[in-house]
């Protein structure tokens, strides 16, 4: 008698979640998705969990059975200081108690201001509140797997580009305004190099983790294209949507203003450093490993302007 395809457990189901979720489901394999509002409709290889995976209890039923376990979760830069790092021991118990491999998705805001290209020996040197919430939580993950508690990989993109990402730079308002004629806007240097990873090569990344015993105990750089600037890629996108995209840089003044009313940009501020040095991304150690490396950007950004396109007609 066959065995059941592996179960893949994929905790979050905002901007990368459900990507993972698809490129397993188009692998064969079964996949539950674990969020923490209602759940989604379930469909042949999915079911769907919700409920608050910071109750250990919760997150040991909601990851049973999984032979995988994506941690996908980012709640907005306002709650991190109160959720980060419990939504983290919540993934890591369910993880640890399924015995499971657990994959983590993580940013670079724990390197702080680079001085060159990051790479994973890179040390850890937060200049932000939330880069040193994001170098505890490496370390809450690292710890883990180095004393046997749970099996982890960790990879981590820069900024993510692409379609359908709301809480992006690249998001709705982006390309309301540049269809509209009106500049994108940027935090900082918009001439200054700026490594932005594909959103679809970050859910294809994180897969090719969860499906090779060789990821297990590493940091990983997910394939992400050479740094360009901000300009220069709004450009392209521009271009390939048949119109002349600018870009702008937004006076610090109007996002401190703005902060005083909405939570999100009052988060904002610190992390302006990523666009006043290079941001540039070493990934050679994923792509030696795994032999794929990032779409080509004419690639990306033709996809992304075309689901611009069918989201303007819509």
């Amino acid at each position: 008698m066959n065995s059941k395809p592996a179960l893949h457990v994929v905790l979050g189901a905002g901007q990368i979640g459900p990507r993972v979720a698809e490129r397993l489901l188009a692998q064969g394999h079964r996949v539950r998705i674990v969020r923490k509002s209602a759940a989604g409709t379930p469909r042949p290889g999915l079911e769907w969990r919700h409920g608050d995976i910071r109750d250990l209890a919760f997150a040991e039923e909601a990851t049973r059975g999984a032979d995988v376990v994506y941690d996908c979760m980012n709640p907005p830069y306002h709650k991190w200081p109160e959720l980060l790092l419990p939504i983290a021991r919540g993934a890591l118990h369910g993880a640890a108690k399924a015995n499971a491999r657990l994959v983590a998705l993580d940013s670079l805001y724990m390197y702080g201001r680079p001085t060159g290209p990051m790479r994973e020996d890179t040390p850890m040197n937060p200049c932000s509140k939330k880069g040193a919430l994001r170098a505890e939580l490496s370390d809450l993950r690292t710890d883990a797997h180095a004393r046997g508690d749970v099996r982890v990989a960790i990879g981590r993109a820069s900024d993510f580009f692409g379609a359908d990402l709301p809480l992006s730079s690249f998001s709705s308002r982006f390309f309301d305004r540049i269809q509209a004629g009106r500049p994108a806007e940027c935090i900082g240097d918009p001439d200054m190099p700026h490594a932005y990873t594909y959103v679809e090569d970050v859910a294809r990344g994180l897969v090719t983790l969860g499906t090779h015993e060789a990821a297990l105990g590493r940091v990983w750089h997910l394939p992400t294209p050479p740094a360009e600037s901000t300009r220069a890629l709004v450009a392209r996108v521009g271009a390939a949507l048949g119109i002349e995209a600018e870009t702008a840089r937004v006076p610090m003044f109007v996002i401190r203003a703005l902060g005083l009313f909405i939570p999100f940009m009052r988060e904002l501020p610190e992390m302006a450093y990523q666009w006043e040095v290079p941001f540039e991304v070493d990934d050679r150690r994923f792509v030696e490993a795994f032999g794929w490396s990032a779409t080509p950007i004419e690639e990306a950004v033709e996809a992304t302007a075309a689901w611009a396109r069918r989201r303007r007609a819509a």
